[in-house]
């Protein structure tokens, strides 16, 4: 494929969910943006809905990684007895308001999409206009960990329970379609589910990709960076390597794929 075609047509991207490892995808950006390559439109879920926030808000890849960094996972006064969960996700509202101080999607310079399970109604549901904050939230509240987010009287899950790859709010609005797919799938022996919870996570995993992998051939241009299944979906210490790992891995693709 031509470079000029990404430089010159209308762009969008898909991020996928991931917790840790898709810190990947501000490598991806990264190496996109060296290129020339600024996609317009992005659509992401739970992890891949922040990043893709923080981009549509021009912030630079260093400062979305400070962002990461410095938000804590874990604090003592963050549990709760009161919500399902053990952490009240709405506890982090003020990580966002310094980064999002207008709260509308609405005050971003690309157009933004952010999917989210509702679990009332048992859909997936996309977000593109209002309240951003609390779309953001709910699309990143891992179950069981994190509680679910209220919006107008329904509860809002990890968008990624339903959609881990919500490409669809992009097709027909984009020229060209690139996809950054962090949910780390590979091969296992038993070892890798001999307990209850290894069982669960492999189960779940599982569930998560059989409902991604029919539209992993719709991108025009896909990543699937390599090894993240070496790091935690919760471990802020693969922060940094997920994201050389995204970034060395798109800049290996695009150096190979595009002509220019």
């Amino acid at each position: 494929m031509k470079l000029e075609e990404f430089t010159s047509k209308k762009v969008g991207i898909v991020l996928s969910g991931g917790g840790i490892k898709g810190m990947a995808h501000i490598g991806v950006l990264e190496a996109l943006s060296e290129r020339g390559i600024l996609p317009q439109i992005v659509s992401g879920a739970s992890a891949g809905a922040l990043i893709g926030a923080l981009y549509a808000k021009d912030i630079a890849p260093e400062e979305m990684l400070r962002f990461f960094k410095n938000t804590p996972l874990f604090r003592y006064n963050f549990f709760t007895l009161y919500k399902p969960g053990l952490i009240d996700t709405e506890r982090y509202r003020g990580f966002f308001e310094d980064y999002f101080p207008e709260d509308n999607f609405s005050e971003l310079h690309r157009q933004l999409f952010v999917v989210a399970t509702n679990l009332e109604k048992g859909e997936s549901v996309i977000f593109e206009e209002g309240p951003l904050i609390k779309a953001l939230l709910a699309s990143a509240a891992l179950p069981p960990v994190f509680s679910p987010v209220e919006i107008d009287n329904l509860h809002y899950t990890d968008g990624g329970v339903m959609n881990n790859f919500p490409v669809e709010p992009l097709v027909g609005k984009c020229d060209l379609i690139i996809g950054s797919y962090v949910t780390a799938m590979r091969e296992v022996d038993r070892s890798g589910f001999s307990s209850s919870l290894q069982l669960t996570n492999r189960a779940n995993l599982l569930l998560m990709h059989a409902n991604c992998l029919p539209k992993l051939d719709i991108p025009d241009l896909l990543f699937i960076p390599e090894h993240l299944d070496r790091i935690g979906i919760l471990d802020k210490k693969g922060i940094e390597q997920a994201y050389i790992m995204g970034y060395d891995h798109a800049s290996r693709l695009l150096d190979k794929e595009l002509v220019v």
